[in-house]
């Protein structure tokens, strides 16, 4: 298995329909854009507090505030200058990230909100400086930089805690690893020593109730483990020597020594880490659309400041009133929200897709989701169990179904053949205790013999019949035939002379693939059964399924043309596969979707793997997307479409009237905006 995983994920990388996404390239516009490079959420929350303190004096001695509210500042040597000196501090401290981004945006020929804010600030704070010193006549601006520069940081602090609550899922999977394990030495000696110390081969005791350190196989022990962290299966897992074991489960009453198969970065937990944080830095369209919206507000800003610091002057207005207004139009063109606009929803909708055993592998897989009309999946393992079940039972009258079957299975016990194994599974599936047998003998080509509860019992094909030289009652032989125009194979329970029961045997359909196909026609999404297998039996389970269409007897190598095939009738296809021999067909998709079988999701080509193998989270996917989609679409607008009404009117547009938009005002706003945003970000988790 572990073979495919290099190749696969290097075609997925270089070649096929998602080869332009992935992580952004050191020189992209991402890459650049990260207005957080560097910065956390505590030193956002320590300089908004201590430039809230230094904003306090700064408002309280401010002349314009003392003007309005009608009162005067306690008056000593050199209080005058109170506003200027705080003010200063706090452009130079709270200002500093800004700035800082600034320098960045300005240096990677990218200007975006940091641009805009340092524009703001720099404006303000040169401009005061001018009016402190005595060099132009106004009124200063300190009270309107410090209370800006502590919205600003506050606005930043609410934005990085969202974010790193959206991306605390990664945190939560690897809290799941125990930092200790129980180690075995040759003497069968426990130890306990670092996880990080264990290798492949090394034989682990896992304690009741312990996590469970690295992948493995049970060696001996039987005990019931925990994997709903891992795959979403909600009961425990029975585990028994020759089962495997996930790294980051927990074990339940019983104990079991495991052989370290995967440590480390192989492990499958490994493997979802770093498919989570694969799709929380892949570049969606909708976050380039923000990006260049960004780029464009910084612009619009930049030229109606430029207008506004023009036309006040030439219609006499003083230079303070300018300056305020254009301060306040980079303040309110903030686009700010904007950035958080995407990157919340992308980490949010990541996070829910984990927890629903959904991994998006390559987001522009989740976008494009949405626009699906078509889902094409390969039957086996996929609809089906993969392995062989009994699907249909005909006993001879006066016999029941449970009856036959029980005895059939105690023929069958000691048999190696798929026919046998499909008695066995069924009859366990079922509840029923199968008895002991005795004189077991198997006849090759025809089937076996076996002593059951001291009768003589024969289980067999068309061929054991012939040997026997018996003849089935008609309603055995109508079953047979049914089964034989299904594709199915039918077995016959015989006792002397007389055949007791017909057993109808094929790939079993999942329980949930009824409901799986039910919920995608119920969403206009059309489905396409893709199998190796006969005409027979693809439309045997399409018809039971009510699926569309079905493409039967075509090889691996030839499931691209037929995807392919359903792309030049204008169909927006998903493929869903096991991700092995489907690697070209999920890379041919509009959105390859790999079943992860539980645990190696490491393997796969697919935009998004399913971590349980359930069809359920098919129609699941279209749902998130959409959910995704429309979250962005309103987040882009919060953060954007109130500037077609807020930069006019901070440009001074309605001051004939009396209506004025003040700085500080603009920055309340700007931030409102931004936790706006957050929240409908958040609303995310309600709508899927």
């Amino acid at each position: 298995m572990k073979q495919h995983d290099h190749h696969q994920h290097d075609h997925h990388a270089h070649g096929g329909h998602a080869s332009h996404a992935g992580k952004a390239a050191p020189g992209d516009a991402h890459a650049g854009h990260d207005k957080h490079a560097g910065h956390s959420v505590a030193m956002f929350r320590d300089k908004f507090w201590l430039t809230m303190v230094l904003a306090i004096p700064t408002v309280i001695w401010s002349g314009m505030i003392q003007h309005w509210f009608g009162y005067t500042a306690p008056q000593f040597p050199g209080s005058a200058y109170i506003p200027a000196v705080f003010g200063t501090i706090v452009y130079f401290y709270g200002g500093q990230p800004f700035l800082r981004g600034a320098y960045n945006e300005l240096r990677n020929r990218l200007p975006g909100m940091m641009t805009l804010i340092s524009l703001a600030i720099t404006v303000a704070f040169v401009y005061s400086a001018l009016v402190t010193l005595g060099v132009v006549e106004g009124l200063d601006l300190w009270w309107e930089l410090a209370t800006l520069v502590a919205i600003m940081l506050l606005g930043h602090w609410i934005e990085m805690r969202s974010i790193t609550q959206a991306q605390g899922a990664l945190k939560e999977l690897a809290k799941l690893l125990p930092d200790m394990a129980v180690r075995l030495d040759e003497s069968g000696t426990p130890k306990e020593v670092p996880v990080a110390e264990l290798k492949r081969g090394d034989l682990l005791l896992i304690r009741p109730g312990a996590g469970i350190p690295a992948d493995g196989d049970v060696k001996e022990g039987t005990s019931a483990v925990n994997e709903s962290m891992i795959t979403g299966e909600s009961k425990p897992m029975d585990k028994v020597a020759g089962d495997k074991v996930i790294a980051g489960t927990v074990n339940g009453q019983g104990s079991l020594r495991v052989e370290v198969t995967k440590t480390g970065d192989e492990t499958a937990l490994a493997g979802i880490m770093r498919l989570v944080e694969q799709a929380q830095t892949s570049r969606s369209r909708a976050q380039a659309l923000a990006d260049r919206a960004a780029f464009y507000l910084t612009i619009i800003a930049i030229v109606a400041a430029t207008i506004t610091a023009i036309v006040w002057p030439l219609l006499g207005e003083s230079w303070a009133f300018t300056m305020e207004r254009v301060v306040t139009v980079l303040v309110i063109a903030c686009p700010h929200a904007l950035g958080l606009a995407i990157p919340l929803v992308t980490a949010i909708s990541t996070t829910i897709g984990a927890r629903n055993g959904l991994l998006v592998r390559d987001r522009r897989g989740l976008e494009e989701a949405r626009l699906l009309d078509t889902v094409v999946f390969d039957k086996t393992g996929t609809l089906t169990l993969g392995s062989h079940r009994v699907v249909k039972i005909t006993a001879a009258e006066g016999f029941t179904d449970d009856e036959v079957l029980r005895v059939a299975a105690a023929v069958q016990r000691d048999a190696e053949h798929p026919i046998a194994q499909a008695l066995m599974t069924s009859a366990k599936e079922q509840g029923i205790d199968v008895p002991m047998s005795q004189g077991f003998e198997s006849m090759p080509g025809r089937g076996v013999r076996a002593v059951v509860e001291d009768r003589t019992l024969h289980v067999g094909g068309p061929g054991l019949l012939r040997m026997l030289g018996v003849e089935p009652p008609e309603t055995l032989r109508q079953a047979a035939a049914s089964a034989a125009a299904d594709g199915q194979s039918a077995t016959y329970l015989v006792e002397g002379a007389r055949v007791l029961a017909a057993f109808a045997i094929a790939d079993a359909i999942r329980p949930e693939s009824f409901e799986a196909v039910k919920r995608l026609h119920d969403s206009g999404v059309e489905v396409v059964l893709l199998t190796g297998d006969s005409t027979a039996v693809g439309n045997a389970v399409a018809k039971e399924l009510g699926i569309d269409a079905v493409f039967a007897e075509v090889l691996p190598e030839d499931k691209v043309a037929k995807i392919e095939e359903l792309q030049a009738h204008g169909k927006r296809v998903a493929m869903v596969g096991d991700g092995v021999n489907d690697a070209p067909a999920l890379l041919t998709a509009d959105v390859g979707i790999a079943i992860g079988a539980g645990t190696d999701v490491a393997v796969e080509a697919g935009d998004v793997v399913l971590v349980r193998s359930d069809p359920r989270d098919v129609p699941a996917i279209i749902k998130l997307s959409k959910a995704t989609y429309r979250k962005m679409i309103q987040n882009l607008w919060w953060a954007a479409g109130y500037n077609i009404v807020a930069i006019p009117l901070a440009a001074g547009v309605l001051a004939p009237w009396g209506i004025l938009l003040h700085p500080a005002l603009g920055a309340v706003l700007m931030s409102l905006s931004t936790i706006i945003v957050a929240i409908n970000a958040q609303l995310l988790r309600r709508a899927v």
